[in-house]
Parts: C-alpha cells; sequence; structure tokens
C-alpha cells in the first residue's frame, strides 16, 4: 500500500520553490555485501493511448504488461515516463500536433496492476489535451497512491520532488523536460517543469535547488528524470553529456534519461550511472527496421545507502501493444547493440543468462 504525504522546502525566489510528494513501499533486500539496500525498476517511455488503449478496453490492464509483470511487481520501486495523460477530459492542445496521446480513464488500473510506485510527468505529451486532462490525471495518480513528479497547476507545483519510501530506504525524485517549451506551467496555466539543456547560469541553478531540496527532505537515493533530445537518436550529442555529468555533480545518484523511443548506452561517471536514454516499455508506434524501436530494456537498479551496486539490463520487445522478454536472435541483438553503446562510454556491460549486468562498483572512475 502507498502512502502519499505533502513535503515542502524553503521558498526561494529563482527558481519556483520546490516541494514533494512521498510515497511508502514494499520492502528492502540485503545485498551481497550485506548491506540494507532496494531494487529500483526503472523505464523509460509508458504509452497508454490509441491502440493500447483499445487494447486494454478489451483485454483488461493486466495485457499490455505480457510476461514481464511478474518481474516488476517484484521490485522495491517502480519508476517510468508516463507518456500520455490518463483523462475522460480536456481538448486537443492548438496549435495542431503531430500525436495526441490519451488513455481512458481507467488505465490507472495498468499501472496499479503492475505496482507503478512513481511517474514522470514533464513531458511532450502531458499537454496534449491541455490543463484539465493534466489536471485529471494527476487526481487520478493521487488517488490511487501513486507518486509524481514534473507537471502542476503553476510552475511551483510543476518544479516539487516526489519522495518514495521503501522499509526506511527513502528514494527522491526530480523531473524535467526540455520540451515544449509551450507545455511549460505558467502562474495562470497548469504544465510541466521545462528547462533547456544547458549548465549556464539561471538555469542550471533550478537543478542543483531541486537536487539540494529532495536531499535536505531526507533521500538516500535521488534520481534525475528528464525527458529530452529527438526521436531515434543512438548517442547523446556532447552539450548532453555535459549536461548529465554536471547533474551528477550537483549530487544526483541516478540519471534517468528518456525521449528518444530507443535505448543508448550506459556511463558510470564518478561511480554514478547516467542512462542516457531508457527508451520505451509500452507503446504502439510504428517499428523502424533501421532504428528497431521495439527492441527494449527495463532496467533494475540495485542500491544501498552508499549508492548504486549494479543494474541488471532486461531486454524485452514490444509487439501489438505488449511487451514481453525477448528470446532467440532478437535477445543478441539487444545485447550486442547495447555492449557496443556502453563500451564507447567506457562501460564494461557482461552478459547473465539472458540479461546483461553493469557492476557500477568495479568501473573505472571517469
Amino acid at each position: 500500500m502507498l502512502l502519499l504525504l505533502a513535503n515542502s522546502c524553503t521558498p526561494v525566489p529563482e527558481p519556483p520553490p520546490t516541494g514533494g510528494t512521498a510515497s511508502t513501499a514494499t520492502t528492502p533486500l540485503v545485498t551481497d555485501g550485506g548491506a540494507r539496500g532496494i531494487t529500483l525498476a526503472l523505464a523509460g517511455d509508458v504509452m497508454l493511448g490509441r491502440e493500447v488503449n483499445e487494447m486494454i478496453l478489451v483485454n483488461g490492464p493486466l495485457y499490455p504488461w505480457g510476461d514481464l509483470l511478474p518481474l516488476v511487481r517484484t521490485a522495491d520501486l517502480f519508476l517510468i515516463n508516463l507518456e500520455c495523460v490518463i483523462a475522460d477530459s480536456g481538448d486537443p492542445f492548438l496549435p495542431p500536433r503531430v500525436f495526441y496521446f490519451r488513455a481512458d480513464s481507467r488505465a490507472i488500473e495498468v499501472l496499479t496492476a503492475a505496482g507503478v510506485d512513481y511517474v514522470t510527468l514533464s513531458n511532450n505529451h502531458a499537454m496534449d489535451f491541455q490543463g484539465p486532462a493534466l489536471l485529471e490525471t494527476i487526481q487520478h495518480l493521487d488517488e490511487h497512491r501513486i507518486a509524481h513528479a514534473g507537471a502542476g497547476r503553476n510552475p511551483e507545483e510543476a518544479s516539487r520532488f516526489a519522495l518514495l519510501e521503501a522499509e526506511g530506504f527513502k528514494v527522491g525524485v526530480v523531473a524535467f523536460a526540455d520540451h515544449f517549451r509551450e507545455y511549460a506551467a505558467t502562474e495562470v496555466s497548469p504544465g510541466t517543469n521545462v528547462i533547456p539543456i544547458t549548465v549556464e547560469e539561471p538555469y542550471f541553478s533550478r537543478v542543483e535547488q531541486s537536487i539540494e531540496a529532495v536531499r535536505a527532505a531526507g533521500a538516500d537515493l535521488v534520481v534525475f528524470s528528464i525527458h529530452w533530445g529527438p526521436n531515434m537518436r543512438h548517442v547523446p550529442p556532447p552539450e548532453f553529456k555535459e549536461f548529465a555529468r554536471a547533474v551528477m555533480d550537483a549530487g544526483a545518484d541516478v540519471f534517468h534519461g528518456h525521449s528518444a523511443h530507443i535505448f543508448q548506452g550506459i556511463e558510470i561517471y564518478k561511480g554514478k550511472p547516467i542512462l542516457y536514454d531508457t527508451g520505451d516499455l509500452i507503446d504502439d508506434y510504428y517499428v523502424d527496421v533501421v532504428h528497431k524501436n521495439d527492441q527494449q530494456f527495463l532496467f533494475l537498479v540495485t542500491a544501498t545507502g552508499s549508492g548504486v551496486e549494479s543494474i541488471e539490463l532486461v531486454p524485452v520487445l514490444i509487439s501489438n501493444a505488449q511487451v514481453n522478454t525477448a528470446h532467440g536472435t532478437v535477445l543478441d541483438q539487444i545485447h550486442e547493440r547495447m555492449q557496443e553503446l556502453s563500451a564507447a562510454m567506457g562501460t564494461e556491460v557482461r552478459r547473465k543468462g539472458d540479461h546483461l549486468v553493469i557492476d557500477v562498483t568495479k568501473q573505472g572512475s571517469r
């Protein structure tokens, strides 16, 4: 059972004051070293609209998770990017967008069925059906005790962190997006927590203050979540790498990137993982034969009070609006691509059965 609590922190004039929500969940694990810790299941985009929504109506809320359901349910905390609104209200944002993503209100059961503990709302689809649909989505999340960050009624709410607890181990999440600027919250309109990708001031101080605020609220582990960059990009550009490393220097423990619809390589920076892009987990998207955006990963991050110890990568395949574990030739293709992309960032990724593993504590410093 999740319990949502209100948190707040000291207001600052610029950026808007940061607050937070908190939730409580599940039980801790004991790592090989004997230290108390937890496993976070991290995923990229979960899009429940269009064909996925239709499949949910026909087959029920368990359908989109396929055979991955038992695995995600065993994680201590499950964090995703929600790439749609869950609402029956709202009108399409104008001027017209290329894509609009909305799921019926009953789609909230898809999240509760899998034990999703947290969703990022700061992305380029949170305002597809304008403020009423975003606020209805937040209402559904609150009613079902699912923590969230990255959007709200005004800039203050949109900049609030989330604080989750798994039997005493606290995980804080701060959430941003670099697009769309017109989706950003204002003093008179709901919206998302938008920031440019730069380490220059006054912008980067918003990142620093958000991380400081959630750490001060008691977070043992800080996850920085951001929806950034264009689709189908396999390698982050230099300015993204500079930004991500600055975020880690500012005190984040895990960098959780998403938006490209494909996974990118993982960098271990000063003993901390940067997941530049975690791709997708559930969608109905057209499959590009070159980019292979149906081939994805679920990321299982094991952490203690000392930081992240390891990451287990579970290869998955999206088909017919459903995710399942990958097998055979597809499995090998997914493995090889991640190993190559991560090796280019100096990260050793070893195979363990059907999964991949990164021993974070054994990687060299960068």
